[in-house]
């Protein structure tokens, strides 16, 4: 049905039934990512489930007090980032009730804290050369997983491609004679064309000569074991390169995909490649989502640093 309900709690039949209604909204109405609702659900419904439990869903019965203690609550995950996702989802939610059910709920959007957190305060995470040597390294190309692995890893360092737009390739995306790969699933909802380089199109050519279960599917990347020619989808690609993390030393630092979407553009920039032509590649609407890379490329920093106030000219 497309849903994409919470899964981390387990919540009563009623919360479970306001989850649906609210991520259809954020998918017809709102027009969100499948992670992005993903997110926004899950927050909500641990929300909802702390408040509430099995009793009726009663927004009169919430207080500013309720709203503020769940947002700045200490937990295991107690970071900044992780705060203002939950007063997200939050006001989300809140507004989607003033919308669809007519419930006065500005005090309680008034009560979601705000939380600091500066743009480009820190550098973005990202693999260096040798690491992403070792990275690709732990994919078996002798094996049809290894290739298949090796392939959407491939996609994602040197195209910045996201794990749901690995996951979301078709067969006739590709354009061999020009040398192009349509993206047509992201988060800007549109058709982007991109340059295929060679490494990726050479692993995505072995890949589907050699290893590709023969089949209908008009997936790239489908499932090996049953069901046999399935499409991959975004929590494989995830999981895949979790595994390689893992099996190369550096799954204490890194679990997710994203960080290769970071590490592509980091090399974009290093090798020479202007901020409009990285977020050309990245797909970004706006150039100043682009400027974090500014700071990856230290020697052009270097170049343009003043000396330090009081030291050595």
């Amino acid at each position: 049905d497309g849903h994409i309900l919470a899964a981390s709690v387990r919540m009563p039949p009623a919360i479970h039934g306001e989850l649906g209604r609210f991520d259809a909204h954020l998918q017809q109405v709102c027009g969100l990512a499948p992670a992005t609702r993903r997110s926004r659900l899950s927050s909500t419904g641990t929300f909802l489930v702390d408040r509430f439990g099995s009793a009726p869903l009663q927004l009169d019965d919430l207080s500013a007090r309720d709203v503020t203690a769940f947002v700045v609550r200490s937990d295991e995950d107690a970071k900044p980032a992780r705060a203002r996702e939950r007063g997200g989802a939050l006001r989300s939610y809140f507004r989607f009730r003033a919308v669809t059910c007519g419930d006065r709920v500005d005090g309680l959007i008034a009560a979601i804290p705000s939380v600091a957190q500066w743009r480009l305060a820190a550098l973005p995470p990202h693999l260096t050369s040798d690491e992403v040597a070792r990275f690709l390294a732990t994919f078996d190309r002798h094996r049809p997983g290894g290739r298949r692995g090796y392939a959407m890893a491939r996609c994602m360092v040197d195209l910045g491609l996201r794990g749901s737009e690995v996951a979301a390739l078709q067969i006739d995306d590709l354009n061999w004679p020009e040398g192009t790969l349509t993206i047509r699933l992201g988060k800007s909802r549109r058709a982007d064309v991109l340059p295929l380089p060679v490494p990726t199109g050479r692993a995505i050519v072995d890949y589907v000569c050699r290893a590709r279960p023969h089949g209908t599917s008009r997936s790239l990347f489908v499932r090996h074991r049953a069901p046999v020619d399935a499409p991959m989808t975004a929590a494989c690609v995830r999981c895949a390169v979790r595994r390689a993390f893992a099996h190369c030393g550096l799954a204490h630092r890194f679990t997710g995909t994203h960080v290769l979407r970071h590490t592509a553009a980091t090399r974009m920039r290093c090798a020479g490649a202007s901020l409009k032509e990285v977020a050309d590649v990245l797909r970004h609407r706006s150039l100043d989502t682009t400027t974090i890379y500014t700071k990856v490329d230290r020697p052009r920093l270097a170049a343009v640093s003043a000396p330090w106030p009081g030291g050595a000219s």
